[in-house]
């Protein structure tokens, strides 16, 4: 069986977004485009299930770690995942989600990125009071800043010349994560 998420996780990975085409996802496979179209009504099909497959394995590890009440381990998700799943982390990170499906994302898709986005709110908003002692703007702010722009950032030029980010980034982003939370 052709596995056209894969091959499609492949051409991204190699050359972006715009490389991600049916022609080029059939030629990979030595599949009949037909095939494809057998498995998928489009592009934007198959790349919103790609998205969406890639950002539930990523924020699982994040979720897991909030709910154990481990900021810090939610923080350094990120370079740990993206060393064991670059391509992944290129399609993720480097890339917004409109830059692979232009047209209506599947209603499943849509309800499921909704959802997942309601649960990560609850999670930011437990851990932000669990941690800074209130959830207000600021404080909800500090957290974002803590758990995601800063491991975001500090793995992205890595990402960009398709390197797996150094033991160093860990430090940095763990060094960071406690000035802003004020914990040793």
């Amino acid at each position: 069986m052709f596995d056209f998420l894969d091959a499609a996780l492949g051409l991204n990975g190699e050359r972006g977004p715009s490389a991600v085409t049916v022609a080029a996802i059939s030629a990979k496979l030595k599949a009949p485009t037909g095939s494809f179209y057998h498995r998928f009504a489009s592009r934007d099909a198959l790349l919103a299930a790609l998205w969406f497959k890639t950002v539930l394995a990523f924020q699982e590890g994040i979720a897991a770690a909030l709910d154990a009440g481990d900021g810090l381990k939610a923080a350094l998700h990120t370079p740990v995942w993206v060393r064991e799943h670059l391509d992944e982390g290129r399609l993720l990170l480097l890339y917004h989600r409109d830059d692979f499906v232009q047209g209506d994302w599947p209603q499943s898709l849509r309800e499921g990125l909704a959802d997942q986005a309601r649960r990560g709110q609850v999670r930011l908003r437990k851990f932000t009071r669990e941690t800074f002692g209130r959830a207000g703007p600021n404080e909800i702010r500090r957290a974002r800043f803590a758990l995601s722009e800063v491991p975001v950032a500090a793995v992205r030029q890595y990402l960009q010349r398709r390197e797996k980010p150094p033991p160093i980034v860990d430090e940095l982003i763990r060094t960071t994560y406690r000035a802003i939370v004020n914990r040793p």
